[in-house]
This record gives C-alpha cells, sequence and structure tokens, in this order.
C-alpha cells in the first residue's frame, strides 16, 4: 500500500494529527485500511474491514442525527416514531434489539423523506421488579433503577440507535409523576376515579393486588407465579367502563392491527347494556352506600322489580353499613328478599335489594336489574319473591315495540328510547354509559413502595380529598428498609402519612397505595412532546403537532391492557380539552418473539445448557444419556437459551444483526435464532456483494476510459433497460413495504433482487452506462436506513468514483443525510404489461404475457405461468428443479427432470 506525500502534506504533523494515528496501520501489511479514513478502497468487505467500518461510522451517524434535531417550529411534515419503553432490568435483550431496529430504520427512512422525526426513548421505572430486587440487595430501588437505567443506555447507545435523547422521560422522577398525578386529580374531579371496597385478587408472594389481566389461567400471579389468593379491600378504580362505547366505535377509525383491533373489540365487549346508579336505605333511611347495577336492555329500566347482588358481593363481606341488614337474608339461602331498598337515581322509583342463589351473572357482573318484561329468569324470581313491577313495553300491530309507563319516555320506539334514557342518565351524572357486561373499571391501587403516590389524603370530616394542584408531586418518602412484607409499605413513614387536610386544615393521613405502572405508561407519548414543560403535562399545540403516533410498535402482550388504557386516557385527555384528537396511535406495528432453542429433560422439565448435550447422535441427549425435548421457548436465563445482544454484536456486526432481524421474519412473527438458517448467512453474503458492486464500479471507471453512454450497443441498451425497470420496480416496492406493510424482510429480499441484476451487468453497462450507475446509488440509499455503517461506507466509495455520470453521487455528504430515491416518472408511463419468453430446459417453447409491475419477481412470474395455457400444458406435471429469470431481457428458463 503507497500513502502519496499529497495526502501526508494535507495533515498538520502534530501528535493529535487523525492520519498520523492512523499510519501505523496503513503501513503495517497485515492491517486493513478504511476508505472513508485513508482514501484507499478495500475490494473486500471482510471481517476487519466490518468492525472498522463500524467503528468509524458509528460516532458519525449518531452526530449526523443529534445536529439536525427538532424544530417544533418547522414547516417540515412531522412523522413520530415510537417503540414502548422498557422497564430498566440493567441489560437489554434480543427483543429489545428486534424492537428498537424497526423504530430506527423506520426513522432514518422518514428522515430520507424529508420529515421531522420524532423518535424518543426513556424508562418505564416504576414497578415491582425493581423493588422485590432493592430488598433482596438492601439497596434503595431508585438507586437500583437510575443505575440501571445507567446500564441500558449505554448499550442502546453501542448500538448505534439514533434517538431523540433530548425528549428522555424517566417515570420514577418526580418532574415526571408530578404530571400522572395531576391527570389523577383530573379524573377524579370528572367522577373518574374513585375508591370502593373490593374483593381483589391478592398475590402473596409480592404482597399487592392484580387486575384480572394480570392472573393467568391458571390462577397464578403473571409475575411470581404465585397462586392468587381472594382478600376484601378498599381500593382506587377508575372508571374506563364509561369510555367504553367511544373506545370501541373509534376502532373503525384506525387503520388494521395486525388483528389488534380485534382482541380491544373483544376485551370491550357488545356496548350494548349500561350502569345505573341507587342509592340504598335501610328502615327508610339512606344509608350512604351508593351501587351501580347493570342492564342490559336500559330502555326497559322503569320496569324494574329488584335489584341482584351475588353471595360473594362486597356489601356482605365488607365494612358496609348494610352489612347486619343483609346477613340474616343471606342465612335463608335461594334468591333471598333483604331489608335493604334501593332507589334508582335515574327513575326515582325503589325496588328491593335482594341476594342471588347464583355464583356469578353472566360469567363477569356481581351487581344486576331485574326486570321481568325483559328476562323469563327475572320474571320466574319476581314471582317467587311477590314482586310487583311495571309493565314497560307495548307490541304496535306493526310488530314494533313502544314504551309505556316511562315518564317522558312513553310513546317512544325501544330505540328512540334506549338512546334517549341512555343519553339522560348521562348528562345527569348517575349512569348511562354504554358498556358490556364483561368489561370491569381498572383497579388502579397497588401496596407497593415503588411507584407513583395516589394524591389523596383522607380527612375525618371531608373523606378523600385531592392533594392541590400547587403541591404537586406528592414526593415518595426516604424509607429506612424495605422488607416486602405487609400492605402498603408507605403505612410505615409516619412522618409522610400525617399531613394536614387541604380543605379543612385539620388532621388527615395520606393515601398509602401507589399506582399500577400502566398508568405511568398510559400517558407517556404526550410528555415525549414537550418533556421539560414544568407548568403542565404538555403543551396542547405541542401534542397537537406531533400526535397521534404515526407508528406504534411493541410486543405483542401489550396488545390488551396497556393499548386499552392508553387510549382511554387520550379520549379523556380530549375531553378535558387538553388535545383535539381521540385516539394516541395511528398504525400500531406488533413484534413477535425471538425464541432461542431449549433443552429439556422429558422426565422432570429440568432446563440443560447446550454443553450438557450430546449431538452426536440423530437425535440430541443429555450427556447422562436421558431423554431430551427440544423446544423454541422466549429467551431468558432459567432457560439457558438467551443470547446476550453485546456478544452477537461483537461476533457479526450491528449492521448484520440488526438486517438479521429485519430479514428473519416479518415482525409480528417470531424469530428462532438459529445462526445455521439461509437468514444470517443470507445477509453477511448480501452484505459482502454490496461491497463487490462498489469495488467494481470504481474498477471498471479506472480502466481509462471516461464512461461514454454512447458506447452502448443494442444488446447493452436492453441489459441498461432492464436494470433501469429493476430499479424502478423495487423502489416502488421497497417505499410501499416501508410505509405500509412493514414487510421489511420482503424489501430486503427485492434489493437482494436488484443486487442479482446488478451483478450480472457485463463491463461495459457497468462502465459507460448511467442506469447502472443509477441503480447502485439507489440501492445503497435504499440499504443505509437498515444497514446504515455499511451503507455510509459504500456511499462514501461511490461519490468518490471517477467521472460519475449520474447528480446522485456528484454532490457528496453522508449517505443518512440524503433524499430518498423515488420512481421515475416514465416508468409509471410504459406499458403495464411485459411479454416474456419462456424457455424449458435452454428450449423456447411460447411467450406469456405478465403485469410489469411483477415481471422481476421469479416467484410471481412462475406462480402465472403455472397458471396459464402454456404452462398447464408444457409444465403442469413436471418436476421444476429451478426457474431463472433473466436480469436483462424478458425470458424466463425451467430447468425440469426429463
Amino acid at each position: 500500500m503507497q500513502v502519496s506525500v499529497m495526502r501526508l502534506a494535507l495533515y498538520p504533523l502534530t501528535v493529535a494529527s487523525p492520519f498520523l494515528r492512523t499510519l501505523p496501520r496503513l503501513l503495517s501489511p497485515s492491517t486493513r485500511s478504511l476508505f472513508s479514513e485513508t482514501g484507499v478502497w478495500e475490494k473486500d468487505y471482510r471481517t476487519e474491514t466490518r468492525r472498522r467500518v463500524e467503528e468509524w461510522w458509528h460516532p458519525r451517524i449518531v452526530a449526523q442525527w443529534q445536529k439536525h434535531g427538532l424544530d417544533d417550529a418547522s414547516n417540515k411534515k412531522k412523522f413520530y416514531v415510537l417503540s414502548m419503553f422498557p422497564y430498566p432490568s440493567g441489560r437489554l435483550h434480543m427483543g429489545h434489539v428486534r424492537v428498537y431496529t424497526i423504530s430506527d430504520t423506520i426513522g432514518h427512512f422518514q428522515r430520507m423523506r424529508g420529515h421531522q422525526v420524532l423518535n424518543p426513548m426513556g424508562w418505564d421505572a416504576f414497578g415491582l421488579p425493581a423493588e422485590n430486587a432493592a430488598i433482596e440487595r438492601g439497596l434503595d430501588p431508585e438507586e437500583w433503577t437510575k443505575s440501571n437505567i445507567k446500564s441500558m443506555r449505554e448499550q442502546l447507545d453501542s448500538l448505534g440507535l439514533c434517538f431523540s435523547w433530548d425528549r428522555e422521560v424517566s417515570t420514577c422522577l418526580p418532574e415526571y409523576y408530578r404530571w400522572t398525578q395531576y391527570l389523577f386529580i383530573k379524573l377524579f374531579e370528572a367522577g373518574l376515579a374513585y375508591q370502593k371496597e373490593s374483593v381483589v385478587n391478592w398475590d402473596p408472594v409480592d404482597q399487592t393486588v392484580l387486575a384480572d389481566e394480570q392472573v393467568d389461567e391458571n390462577g397464578c400471579s403473571w409475575r411470581s407465579g404465585a397462586v392468587v389468593e381472594q382478600k376484601l379491600l378498599t381500593q382506587w378504580f377508575i372508571k374506563t367502563t364509561n369510555y367504553a362505547k367511544p373506545l370501541l366505535d373509534s376502532l373503525a377509525d384506525l387503520p388494521e392491527w395486525y388483528g389488534v383491533k380485534a382482541m380491544q373489540a373483544n376485551w370491550i365487549g357488545d356496548c350494548t347494556g349500561c350502569y345505573f346508579d341507587f342509592k340504598l336505605k335501610v328502615n327508610g333511611e339512606e344509608t350512604g352506600e351508593t351501587l351501580s347495577a347493570y342492564i342490559s336492555s336500559p330502555e326497559t329500566v322503569f320496569g324494574a322489580a329488584y335489584l341482584a347482588i351475588l353471595p360473594s358481593h362486597r356489601l356482605l363481606h365488607g365494612s358496609s353499613s348494610v352489612r347486619p341488614a343483609l346477613e340474616k337474608a343471606f342465612q335463608a339461602g335461594r334468591d333471598s328478599l333483604t331489608e335493604v331498598i334501593a332507589r334508582n337515581l335515574f327513575t326515582s322509583h325503589e325496588v328491593p335489594l335482594i341476594i342471588s342463589h347464583k355464583e356469578v351473572f353472566d360469567g363477569y357482573l356481581d351487581t344486576v336489574i331485574g326486570v321481568p318484561v325483559c328476562s323469563e329468569e327475572d320474571q320466574s324470581v319476581a314471582k317467587a319473591l311477590n314482586l310487583q313491577w311495571m309493565t314497560v313495553l307495548q307490541s304496535d300491530s306493526d310488530g314494533t315495540q313502544t314504551l309505556i309507563n316511562s315518564d317522558e319516555f312513553s310513546g317512544l320506539s325501544r330505540e328512540e328510547a334506549f338512546n334517549s334514557i341512555t343519553q339522560k342518565a348521562r348528562e345527569q351524572k348517575v349512569g348511562g354509559h354504554l358498556t358490556s357486561s364483561k368489561l370491569r373499571d381498572w383497579l388502579i391501587s397497588r401496596q407497593r413502595y415503588w411507584g407513583t403516590p395516589i394524591p389523596v389524603v383522607h380527612c375525618g370530616t371531608c373523606g378523600p380529598v385531592a392533594v392541590p394542584e400547587e403541591e404537586l408531586p406528592v414526593t415518595l418518602p426516604k424509607l429506612v428498609s424495605l422488607t416486602g412484607k405487609g400492605v402498603s409499605p408507605l403505612k410505615d413513614a409516619h412522618d409522610w402519612v400525617n399531613c394536614k387536610c387541604p380543605r379543612c386544615k385539620g388532621p388527615a393521613k395520606r393515601e398509602t397505595d401507589t399506582m399500577d405502572t400502566f398508568v405511568d405508561s398510559a400517558w407517556y407519548y404526550f410528555r415525549y412532546t414537550d418533556p421539560r414543560n414544568p407548568e403542565r403535562p404538555f403543551e396542547r399545540h405541542l401534542a397537537d403537532r406531533w400526535l397521534p403516533v404515526d407508528v406504534y410498535i411493541g410486543g405483542k402482550e401489550h396488545a390488551v391492557m396497556h393499548l386499552y388504557y392508553a387510549r382511554f386516557l387520550c379520549h379523556f385527555c380530549q375531553d378535558q380539552g387538553f388535545v383535539s384528537h381521540r385516539e394516541p396511535f395511528w398504525k400500531l406495528l406488533v413484534q413477535g418473539l425471538i425464541k432461542g432453542q431449549t433443552f429439556k429433560l422429558a422426565d422432570s422439565g429440568q432446563y440443560l445448557k447446550r454443553e450438557e448435550i450430546d449431538f452426536t447422535g440423530k437425535e440430541p441427549v443429555a450427556l447422562s444419556g436421558d431423554r431430551v425435548e427440544v423446544t423454541w421457548e422466549k429467551m431468558s436465563k432459567s432457560k439457558h437459551n438467551g443470547l446476550d445482544p453485546q456478544e452477537v454484536v461483537q461476533q457479526y456486526g450491528v449492521d448484520t444483526v440488526r438486517l438479521y432481524t429485519l430479514y428473519a421474519a416479518p415482525p409480528e412473527q417470531d424469530i428462532l435464532w438459529n445462526v445455521k438458517t439461509d437468514a444470517l448467512p443470507g445477509v453477511l453474503r448480501w452484505q459482502s456483494r454490496l461491497w463487490q458492486l462498489v469495488t467494481k464500479l470504481r474498477g471498471a471507471r479506472q480502466l481509462g476510459d471516461v464512461p461514454t453512454p454512447s458506447l452502448l450497443k443494442n444488446k447493452d441498451l436492453a441489459e441498461t433497460k432492464r436494470i433501469w425497470g429493476n430499479k424502478n420496480y423495487a423502489i416502488q416496492e421497497v417505499t410501499s413495504h416501508f410505509t405500509e406493510d412493514f414487510l421489511f424482510n420482503a424489501a430486503i429480499s427485492r434489493l437482494m433482487g436488484l443486487t442479482n441484476t446488478l451483478s450480472s451487468a457485463t463491463v461495459r453497462v457497468v462502465q459507460h452506462s448511467v442506469e447502472f450507475e443509477e441503480a447502485l446509488a439507489s440501492l445503497v440509499l435504499m440499504t443505509a436506513p437498515m444497514a446504515p455503517h455499511l451503507a455510509s461506507e459504500l456511499w462514501s466509495g461511490l461519490c468518490q468514483v471517477k467521472n460519475p455520470l449520474t447528480p446522485l453521487i456528484q454532490h457528496g455528504g453522508d449517505v443518512l443525510q440524503q433524499n430518498w430515491p423515488t420512481v421515475d416518472p416514465e416508468y409509471l408511463q410504459v406499458p403495464d404489461f411485459v411479454e416474456l419468453s419462456v424457455l424449458i430446459n435452454n428450449k423456447a417453447c411460447g411467450t406469456v404475457t405478465v403485469p410489469l409491475q411483477v415481471s422481476q419477481d421469479t416467484e410471481k412470474v412462475q406462480q402465472l405461468i403455472l397458471k396459464s395455457p402454456l404452462g398447464q400444458k408444457h409444465l403442469g406435471e413436471r418436476n421444476i428443479k429451478r426457474a431463472i429469470l433473466s436480469p436483462r431481457t424478458a425470458l424466463i428458463n425451467f430447468l425440469i427432470d426429463e
């Protein structure tokens, strides 16, 4: 290798000179050079070259992203790509690598399209894992959490991921959870946050309440695995059922979410009924108890005969003031009539409260309104108890039903009455919100320390009182120790618990439950738009600029709870005038798991390490000789099938890992991590072939001849036309995959196809055609969002090609700062079909017309030909070994068994 004196003269000869630092490597025959550093192009893409490429470009790519930061006042079109923020466990796993590679790829792509891109990152930092880890280690959860955040931030940076770090949030910081508390107070003031005694799911290991969704089908905790117990506790709820119908209906306005919309709809259920509020009375006196009861046909509410509760209802087991009046009836058994009267706050009618003999109502409810006119079973119960009721439906001669004995709603059809009654009940705030019989309000109380304190104080005179907004945040006190035992560790902080009532200034106590972490994550996408605002959660004009999130990326395990809660809070914020839109996310991209191979003893189920397996036989067995079950499961340390992302990157490189996670499967499917499959060798070969294409062009332009397109002959021109068509087809397809279906694996396949076309180009076409040069430049540009380090070096090599023909590479600059390639207008005007010559074992047998759009796709062309009369005649019963689609002419050759 020679280093020119002219090049040496460009650098001051100082110790700090970057050239002097690289000079020993340049002069050493065993060290590979890097073009961006030395101006000398390495012909082959070797492991050492890859390492040096990534080392060189990593800080530069990150710096480019930060340099071209966000301007909230910019006229550029916005694009908000959001990946679900992680819990700071301290270590990244391959699932993190997959989701953040996807968001990073989309972010780079949209920037190349000229958009202002918000790609933020933060930390879902409260919750049980940190508290349990702190207990085990004798640490403060805050100390543990912050150290994990620092570690994971460094790991993310090492992967070259370009996040909008200036927007970083952490839910455990007071400047964040102050606004979580603010939103809770708004819910409280709107009557949507309330407290009641409830039979709850209790995790005896983690010592906290679980929502129904956090209990698996075996009745065990989703986190600890313990068998869940039933316990009666006073808990905080958020009345998400009031928004059930709007949340269900607005799904229709969203694009398809990989089946998640159906999951959301199923979770909510058919919103055909509603709740009405009742006041309870004993001996003619109101007890202060309010009970909400479900009715499946709200228009018949004036025909109610009774209110029924289950034997498991909280009124029978808690500290309710009506409990004594219920217990006597409870002993009587089947459908017991109690001494309690319930007054419907909407109709003002009074009905008796009964205890049903059932164990469940519709599998979900515990309080229902009995309406004999709608149910033979309700009528049977009412008759058995000698109860009276009003007939409220009348059938007209044409078969339609209208209301009678229903005050001002009499004379209305059932449909008209349904709408009018529920609307008026909502206006009077006594019920009427359409919901399903299976949906429950959101239980948010958690009896743990490491969470957002609920900003309420309990006063003996005033009852529960919200902390004034100017006194927020209610910060967590420092506890001497956390034992992990007992209910609500905050109760031990006596100086913190005892306080004054904000309303009457009398003695009061703070709420000692903390919020479920799903509350923190229900609004974080808002805070990213205005993360440093000290006056409010976010400015409306900033939220309205950036939201809805254009693409939201995360695991399918959050397709129900998190998405439902986040959607609910956005609907609520719109009603409060905080934002102009109802739905927080436009497109949803769910990702599957990355699974590792597991080996476990067939008899005991014990997981074994790979080094404990004998692979010499037909089937793997344990070294002990015992039979082994081989499966693919979610990666974890306990199953000995996990991978450390940093070790994988060290072995294969950042770009290779990125390409593998994008190419191995569509995003929503699971990846079975196996380096022996075609995916990893395939992307390794492809990177080398891309490098060879740039080497090929540079070499052709160094032959001494100035490129002269007029030297191309007819055969060459046919080849350049083919390249031109393939380039435009690739741009069209890849752009569609990046914007519509996010099939990055299909996008990479299309780029591989373009690579094949260019690799087969003749030397004359490479040297003299603008089409080859433009196609190669477009290929590198489209590779850049997915493999930014490699593409940056390839682009640097392209931009220094002698005598370039296309403006694409004449202006230089870094690849990620270039414009995304667009389809040539002429391509959109060419005929829609092309006639392909069909050869079988190199012998022509006819032609088939195929759509131009698929004429360069071997698999699709083969399928069309097989369906054609020619294909059915000549290929129908034959074994096709291979189909070869010519990259230069309209021809396909089928190799078949004779």
